[in-house]
Formats: C-alpha cells, sequence, structure tokens
C-alpha cells in the first residue's frame, strides 16, 4: 500500500457499548502515538477521558472526551463517546463532526444485539465507520459467529480484514488477509512481522476472497477479475477498500486489544490510509467548501475556572484567539486532551478546538463571523423516557438552582426540565436514573449545589359522579361594613375531558352582575383542590339564585361564598379519583416482543395491538394503554429484557376512575403529604 498521507487533520469517534473498551482504545492509542508516556487505566481512574468525578466514581464515560494526537504526521482528533444508551444523546453530537466512526465490541455474539441502534444509526446517516473487535486477548468463541451475529444487526456487508492466530484460548496476534502477512502481538510495542502459520493459508485465501467478492459487489470491472479467476493487485485491492469504505458502502472489521495494544497500530494506519478526509465529511453533510469561516460546535461545558467552553471542529477557514464568532469574542482558544486545556494562537480545517465563552452559543450550532445557524446534521433529540422531581437541599439555594440548570441542559441537550402546572414540581427528565444521578452529581461536584430527587408525583385528578343544589351564605359583622352574600348553585358532573363550565341563570337581578364573575373565581379557587385532595375536572356549575345586601356586599364576600359553596357540596356528590392514562409505544427487538405481554399486564396496562417498525427490520412497536403511575421505571424493566436497546415514547390519552385499595392508599398518601 502506498504511503498517501492525509489532506489536512482528521476526526474519528469511538463509539460501542457499555464496558466495550471504547476508553481504554483511545488511551491506548494516545500511547501508541507517543502522546502520553504511560498507559492509564479505566480501573485506576487515570485515563485521559472520563476525567469527570462523576465518570471516574461509575467507572464508565457519561460525557463525550477529546484528545488531538499525531500518527505518522498526520493530525488526529479521537472523540470518545459514552456507550451507555442513557448518554446516546453524547454519542450522536460527537458523530456529527466525525469523518469515521470506530464501532468497539467486545468478541461475544451475544452481545451483538446491543450494537443495533448503533449500527442502523450509522447506516441510516451514511456515516463511515469500522468494526474494531476489542479484547482479543482470549476468546471463547469463533470471530466467524461473531462476524454473523454483528452482520444480522448491519445493513452494510462487513468485510473481515484480519483472522486472529490463537495458542489454545489465547490470541497471539492475526493475519492481514489483503497483504498475507501475519503477526504476533508484543506488549506495547509495534507486532513482529512471522511466517503465516501453514494451519491458516487455507483459511486466509477463504476470507480474503469473500473480501474481494463483497468489494466486486461496487466494481464491475473487479467483478469481471474474479469471474476470471484474475487475481487484483495488493495495491489495488487497499484502493477498492478505501474508495467503499468512504462511500460508506462496506465496514471493514479490525481485531485487536486496546488494554494490551495489540491491533492498534492496524487500526491507526486503516484510518490514516482509508478514513474520509474532512473535506469529504463536510461534502457529505452538505457545507460548502467556499466561504467565510464556519465551526460547529458538539458539546458545552462551563469549567470552574475557564467558564464557558464549546468544543467544534472547524469545517472552513481559521480560527484564532481573539477573533470575533457570532458576534462573540474569543476568550481563548485550546486544543483538549481530556479535560485538560491547551491553550493554541490558531487551529484550521479539521480541527477540533474548544471556544472560550461563546455566550449565546449551543450545542448544534454552527457559527462564522458574523453569525449563529442551526448545523445541518445536528441529531433529532431523543424522547425523554425518565424522570425525578428534584429541589434544592438547602432552601436558600433555590434561586441559585434555577440558572445551573440553566448551564446543566447546555452540557447535556438529552436533559429537559419542567415546572408540572398540577404538582408544582421542578421535574428532571432525562434517559436513564443513572443518567439523572449522574446529573444531580454534577450539580453537586461542579456547581457546589446538592439536589435531592425522588419520584415524581403522579397528576391525579377528581371529579363527580351525581349533582347537588348547594346553598351558602357568609356573614361577618366586624363594625362598620360587614361582609354578606348569598349563593345558590348546582353542581353537576360533566363528560370526561370536558373541564369545569361556570353557568349563570341569575333573572331578576337577584345577585348584581357585577358580582356574579366574583362567585365564579370563588368556585374555581376551590377547584384546585377537592374533597379528596387533588384537582378537580370535569364540573359543571350553575349559579342561578342567590342575595345581597345593600351595604355590606362585596367582590370579596360573593369570592368566599362561592367557596364555600364548593366546599360544602362537593362531598355530597361522589367524588371519586381519576387516573391519568398514558398511550405508550415499545419499540424492541422482535425476539423479546413476547415478553412484553408480561410487563403491560404486571403494569396494569391494555394491550392495543403491535406491528413490525416500519423502518427497522427486525423490530416491533407493541401499543398500550398503561396508567402513568406505572410509566416511572418501565424504560428499566424495557432495557433490562431487551439487552439494553428497548425503549418508548408516550402521551397522554385520558383520564380513568380509580377506585378500591389503590385509590385509598394514593388519597391516604395525599393527606399525609398535605399535613406534612
Amino acid at each position: 500500500m502506498a504511503d498517501k498521507a492525509a489532506s489536512g487533520p482528521r476526526c474519528a469517534a469511538l463509539v460501542g457499548p457499555y464496558l466495550s473498551g471504547k476508553t481504554t482504545l483511545m488511551e491506548s492509542i494516545l500511547f501508541v502515538t507517543g502522546k502520553i508516556g504511560r498507559q492509564g487505566s479505566v480501573k485506576d481512574g487515570n485515563t485521559v477521558g472520563d476525567a469527570s468525578a462523576e465518570a471516574r466514581a461509575r467507572q464508565m464515560s457519561t460525557e463525550v472526551s477529546v484528545a488531538e494526537t499525531e500518527y505518522l504526521g498526520d493530525k488526529w482528533s479521537f472523540i470518545d463517546c459514552p456507550g451507555s444508551v442513557e448518554f446516546l444523546q453524547e454519542n450522536r453530537y460527537g458523530l456529527t463532526v466525525a469523518d469515521v466512526a470506530v464501532v468497539v465490541c467486545e468478541p461475544e455474539p451475544q452481545k451483538a444485539l446491543m450494537l443495533s441502534p448503533l449500527l442502523r444509526y450509522l447506516d441510516r446517516h451514511d456515516i463511515p465507520h469500522i468494526l474494531f473487535i476489542n479484547k482479543m486477548d482470549h476468546i471463547s468463541c469463533r470471530v466467524s459467529d461473531v462476524l454473523a451475529a454483528l452482520q444480522e444487526i448491519s445493513e452494510r456487508p462487513l468485510v473481515l480484514r484480519q483472522i486472529p492466530i490463537g495458542e489454545g484460548e489465547d490470541v497471539t496476534g492475526y493475519v492481514d488477509v489483503v497483504s498475507g502477512r501475519a503477526y504476533r502481538y508484543k506488549p506495547d510495542q509495534a507486532s513482529d512481522l512471522i511466517e503465516l502459520p501453514a494451519e491458516l493459508k487455507t483459511p486466509k485465501e477463504e476470507v480474503r476472497q469473500g473480501l474481494l467478492e463483497s468489494l466486486a459487489d461496487f466494481d464491475d470491472p473487479l467483478l469481471e477479475q474474479l469471474l476470471e479467476d484474475v487475481v487484483p493487485p495488493t495495491a489495488e485491492v487497499y484502493d477498492h477498500l478505501t474508495k467503499n469504505l468512504r462511500g460508506d458502502r462496506i465496514v471493514p472489521v479490525l481485531l485487536g486489544s486496546g488494554e494490551r495494544g495489540g491491533g492498534v497500530r492496524r487500526l491507526l494506519k486503516t484510518l490514516r490510509h482509508e478514513a474520509p478526509t474532512a473535506a469529504m465529511t463536510a461534502a457529505r453533510i452538505g457545507i460548502d467548501a467556499g466561504g467565510e469561516t464556519l465551526a460547529q460546535v458538539f458539546k458545552t461545558y462551563h469549567e470552574p475556572h475557564a467558564g464557558k467552553l464549546s468544543l467544534a471542529r472547524i469545517w472552513r477557514g481559521k480560527v484564532s484567539d481573539g477573533m470575533t464568532l457570532a458576534g462573540n469574542r474569543l476568550s481563548g482558544l485550546y486544543s483538549m486532551m481530556g479535560h485538560e486545556q491547551i491553550k493554541i494562537a490558531e487551529a484550521g480545517v479539521g480541527e477540533v478546538v474548544a471556544l472560550g465563552r461563546m455566550d449565546g452559543i449551543a450545542t448544534g450550532d454552527a457559527v462564522t463571523a458574523e453569525a449563529r445557524t442551526s448545523a445541518v446534521n445536528l441529531p433529532e433529540a431523543l424522547p425523554a423516557v425518565f424522570a425525578a422531581s428534584i429541589n434544592a437541599e438547602n432552601r436558600q439555594d433555590e434561586v441559585k438552582l434555577s440558572g445551573v440548570l440553566q448551564k446543566l441542559l447546555e452540557e447535556d441537550t438529552s436533559l429537559s426540565v419542567e415546572h408540572h402546572p398540577d404538582t408544582h414540581e421542578l421535574v428532571l427528565w432525562g434517559q436513564g436514573e443513572i443518567h439523572l444521578r449522574v446529573a444531580m452529581e454534577r450539580l453537586k461536584n461542579k456547581y457546589h449545589l446538592v439536589v435531592n430527587g425522588r419520584r415524581p408525583v403522579v397528576p391525579y385528578k377528581e371529579t363527580i359522579r351525581k349533582g347537588v343544589d348547594q346553598h351558602a351564605r357568609f356573614k361577618r359583622q366586624t363594625g362598620g361594613h360587614g361582609q354578606f352574600a348569598d349563593v345558590k348553585v348546582e353542581i353537576a358532573p360533566l363528560p370526561r375531558g370536558e373541564g369545569f363550565v361556570f353557568h349563570n341563570k341569575i333573572v331578576g337581578g337577584a345577585i348584581p352582575r357585577n358580582y356574579i364573575p366574583s362567585v365564579e373565581t370563588g368556585v374555581k379557587a376551590y377547584l384546585g383542590t377537592g374533597p379528596l385532595g387533588f384537582p378537580v375536572v370535569d364540573v359543571a356549575v350553575t349559579l342561578y339564585d342567590g342575595q345581597t345586601h345593600s351595604v355590606d356586599s362585596s367582590d370579596q364576600a360573593f369570592r368566599i361564598a362561592g367557596s364555600l359553596a364548593m366546599r360544602e357540596g362537593m362531598p355530597k356528590c361522589g367524588p371519586v379519583l381519576l387516573e391519568p392514562i398514558v398511550q405508550v409505544t415499545m419499540s424492541v427487538p422482535n425476539e423479546h416482543t413476547s415478553k412484553l405481554q408480561r410487563v403491560v399486564m404486571g403494569r396494569r396496562g391494555q394491550i392495543l395491538g403491535f406491528e413490525t417498525k416500519a423502518d427497522w427490520e427486525g423490530w416491533d412497536h407493541l401499543q398500550a394503554m398503561l396508567p402513568q403511575a406505572e410509566l416511572h421505571d418501565l424504560i428499566v424493566e424495557l432495557r433490562s429484557l431487551s439487552q439494553g436497546v428497548g425503549t418508548f415514547t408516550w402521551t397522554f390519552d385520558h383520564l380513568q376512575e380509580l377506585t378500591g385499595r389503590l385509590a385509598s392508599e394514593v388519597i391516604e398518601q395525599r393527606a399525609e403529604a398535605q399535613d406534612r
């Protein structure tokens, strides 16, 4: 293969499931390229990536981490993306700026399904990617079995580039099926070239033939060569591999061990010669080559000492310290080594940099000298699936909480916050329990704000089953002008979903027209908390008679009388608890669909039906009605039964009567909460 240097700096995203070893692989890459003098480990908490306190406490990536290095004269940025599905949005933002993705996985066929959402995303967004089967030190199955399991979930053909050399259960090296050369791994050093083992000559030829046949699917001249039993030159094969990887038509598969450095140099060489350039990636995502400086932000940090940092990739032009982007003067320009910022004077096309104090610039924005626009390939927002009601442990921090949450949401776009109108709680939404715990730990570690999190209150309502006529009089004499108001109302139930209706049927001026709105105001004030302790809905109130006093009647008196009529009348109307019911659409691989019936039935739900997922082969949609009270940890159960890949969306559908023991428990808990 010709030793061709790339055109400018390039960027690779390391992606893959939790525990696949992405952070360890990045550490090995930095060590192999001489960027660091000693390879750290996730267990010891001394890696360049996973530098935050939250990541090290859990020994898992919780946000993207960038490191710069060079290999054989080429400049590279590596983005270590979180593997947990709960941090998937971070993963996708990292992929928006990558030239190529290195998909890291374990050599275990039963874990292949965990890659399904990731490979689908890469395939659907035409992102060139390489599969790196990690942890090849020991392997208890055949590579062909791993490859077959992975091929089932990949829309692109997987092309095996290496076959392992084994001694018992240990993998000691590999054979490059294109060059025909064999190598023995050496810990922390380049592999030794060795003689091709005799027993691997035939397997090597079989795998090479499969590789050529995959390439021939995209090249007629090559197909003709194969049909005529002409062996294409090695250099030509490499050219085909480069062209088809850059076109996202094939997925090369490499083997290695990030922990021991095995196969890492071969991975780097493959990236160097075959990965797309920044210019190719810009063209793929629709960015014109000409024009003024353009940089795309894919991650936002708020650092205690450096302030706001916007990680960005430069698509056009140059960025220099002190220049103006989108109306903001840069307070600093940095290259990144994990969370370490290295000050630089300028950077050019293809480089990943941190921009200092870009106020008003959000993750996903593309910025020029004068303007801010949305990035052309901004990933879709993931639906929230888990919530926690939060409050500051110290009440004096409540005001501070609002501002700090805004920074937290800038750092992690898959979080959202709402002030619930019915329960009056501050609710933090995210992608799972760990996701929200990490967010709350970040508030504590970075912003010194301790928050408490608990299960959100379900927004129950109440209504009535029958009507009643109610007379209420408010009379008070305190010296001077007193207070007097007399009202007669009819309270009646409405059909579900009708809300609240107030009718005025006063005739003959029994109550002056100017006092009628005050009665309605008093009635509405009561509806916030009914006899069971919940907001009242689907009730009609008709004001049909009353009395006034020429001196003592007032707006305030009629407000009180309206509220008093409701307080006395509502308990007589057969109040009943209403439970919110949501429509849920669950998505899982079809091999797990049968398990969903147990999930729905165990949560007091009703299955509406299921169908194959139209745009995702091998997956099913199941629709069901579930009480909102049963929604809280649904995502935990779904992921547990589907190797972490199941998910759901939901919308409120209707309110439904809840009676019996469950209703009594809800009412009792509400009463206890109001007494506290």
